[in-house]
């Protein structure tokens, strides 16, 4: 399907917590914006051209449509907008995982709408200097806009594209976004933290867990349950701190690692 969309001059974003303000800062000098989100609106742009609170409808009516809602509340978005939406229009999300989502926006959108699921692999923290450098998949699902969607992330933005499909994503976030949220709500619950005398490493290690710390909870809980790939990637993790703690206690003589640790890591990343 080709949009029948040429120019997109109005983008409509489905909520506005702390990832829907980040996208409108730099959307904003370059579209019309219509932002839907009762618990959260923004302050409307005083020029009247750029930002302003609206409804689901008027959100739905625009070029482009942004869900930037939490994974769970796609569904809902979704039938908000549904009723609304022209011939043509490209409706995206932003959510940490894209099998879910690409299942309930394929299901649930009319045939004349594109699709494309979106990851932008950054959030308020990692984004605090401007998003130049900064990595987002995009997941064709239905249509044809997305090399022109790439082409302004890249050229405008200045943001490094990633084209991959929803499975491949789920796949590699699993441990990328999975093992980082986790190993990081153990350390804020090993609080307080040595905050002295430290080493190049382990102040990394700190940088890591502060950049993801003030996440809302749903999205951990969307990187661990609604990732389908995350579950065993979780085990392996698990499984192989066991393994190591029993080595640690025990000795090389009674419970030595297997001499395959490393690339049974490995596998899981590349299954």
């Amino acid at each position: 399907m080709s949009s029948k969309i040429r120019t997109i001059s109005t983008i409509g974003i489905m909520g506005f917590g702390a990832f829907g303000r980040l996208m409108a800062r730099h959307l904003q000098p370059h579209f019309a914006l219509r932002v839907c989100d009762p618990a959260n609106a923004p302050a409307a742009d005083p020029s009247g051209k750029s930002l302003q609170p609206t409804t689901a409808a008027e959100v739905a009516s625009c070029d482009l449509v942004i869900l930037a809602v939490p994974v769970p509340a796609i569904p809902e978005a979704i039938a908000a907008l549904r009723p609304h939406l022209k011939a043509g229009a490209i409706v995206l999300d932003v959510g940490s995982v894209k099998i879910g989502p690409a299942r309930a926006m394929q299901a649930a959108l009319p045939d004349d709408v594109e699709i494309i699921g979106t990851h932008p692999l950054f959030g308020p923290q990692s984004a605090r200097k401007g998003l130049a450098g900064l990595k987002i998949a995009l997941c064709p699902i239905r249509g044809k806009s997305t090399p022109r969607i790439a082409a302004f992330l890249r050229h405008v933005l200045k943001l490094k594209v990633i084209v991959t499909t929803a499975d491949a994503h789920d796949r590699e976030v699993a441990m990328v976004q999975g093992l980082t949220h986790l190993i990081a709500k153990i350390l804020v619950r090993m609080e307080p933290l040595p905050r002295t005398m430290t080493t190049a490493s382990f102040d990394l290690l700190i940088q890591a867990t502060e950049m993801v710390r003030y996440d809302a909870p749903n999205v951990f809980m969307a990187i661990e349950r609604a990732n389908p790939h995350a579950k065993a990637v979780r085990d392996r993790f698990f499984a192989l701190a066991e393994e190591m703690r029993l080595f640690l206690e025990h000795g090389h003589a009674e419970a030595a690692p297997s001499p395959a640790l490393p690339h049974k890591v490995a596998e899981v990343a590349q299954a």
